[in-house]
């Protein structure tokens, strides 16, 4: 009689080789679950990232257009603040326009309006920072 082969549909391990596999038997169940744990970490973790750069480049935005709102020749910088916090509570949420502040500074010898955004950070569990502070300058209008 001759080796079984896989041609004609039969197992082409013979008897004592296919024996010695039969202890990984169900170790894929295993392989699978591990795999899937740490893949949907991995899932997660980028989520989440992305989530707070969303955020992050949401406020610096809302923030800026405030500036540039408040920096207007008939404006004030409370104006400004106001903007911003309205742009914040339309594009995110009210939760992320309860500290806007505005003001005029200068920087590098140009009149400016600054507008600074402290907003909470959307992170799960304890790691990182809790808040989150961005500003927008805009170049100040004479009046």
């Amino acid at each position: 009689m001759s080796e079984p082969s896989a041609v004609d549909g039969r197992n082409a391990l013979p008897r004592g080789v296919a024996s010695r596999f039969d202890g990984e038997r169900g170790s894929a169940v295993v392989d699978m679950v591990l795999v899937g744990a740490l893949t949907t970490l991995l899932f997660a973790a980028v989520l989440q990232l992305a989530l707070a750069l969303h955020v992050r480049a949401t406020l610096v935005d809302c923030a800026a257009e405030g500036a540039r709102y408040g920096a207007l020749a008939d404006r004030s910088p409370e104006q400004g603040a106001a903007r911003a916090a309205e742009l914040a509570t339309m594009s995110l949420n009210a939760a992320y326009a309860h500290d806007v502040s505005a003001r005029r500074a200068e920087l590098d010898g140009l009149a400016v309006v600054e507008v600074d955004i402290t907003a909470p950070l959307p992170v799960l569990g304890l790691l990182g920072p809790s808040t989150l502070t961005v500003s927008g300058h805009a170049l100040a209008e004479l009046p």
